[in-house]
């Protein structure tokens, strides 16, 4: 019986890659709440049409790089290539705009991007970022960076 191996671009975090992982999800997640940021946890897939407008239908993520597919309702699904777009839908689809003037989030998870896999590039990649909604001010960006 031939051995099934993890697909080509992913791959398993164990042994002290695990540890390091674990170290800066920790370190960042105590930094991010020090600034006043709350975890969001969005699905891991959403309908393609969020992508579509979020990121913009002539980018080279939409056009070549999301995996996307049709469910067993028919409907065009893809994996998150990135959590911008999600981190906007959850915080309109949740009215969050009516309950607080500034919303600052911070995620940590998976993303997928269908590309040829290249030194140090994977298809499924973990990232962690933050996003602040209802402040137009660019002192913001600083305290971002």
């Amino acid at each position: 019986m031939e051995l099934i191996k993890a697909v080509r671009g992913t791959k398993d975090i164990i042994g002290e890659d695990a540890k390091k992982y674990m170290y800066i999800s920790n370190v960042t997640q105590e930094m991010f709440e020090n600034y006043g940021y709350n975890f969001a946890k969005t699905p891991i897939f959403e309908e393609t049409d969020l992508f579509k407008r979020g990121i913009g239908e002539a980018t080279d993520v939409v056009e070549k790089e999301m995996y996307t597919f049709k469910d067993r309702g028919e409907r065009s699904i893809t994996l998150r290539p990135e959590n911008t777009a999600s981190i906007v839908r959850c915080y309109l689809e949740n009215a969050i705009y009516a309950k607080e003037d500034v919303s600052r989030f911070y995620y940590n998870g998976s993303m997928f991007r269908y590309e040829r896999p290249q030194a140090g590039r994977q298809r499924e990649f973990n990232q962690i970022g933050v996003e602040v909604l209802g402040e137009k001010s660019p002192i913001l960006d600083a305290e971002v960076i």
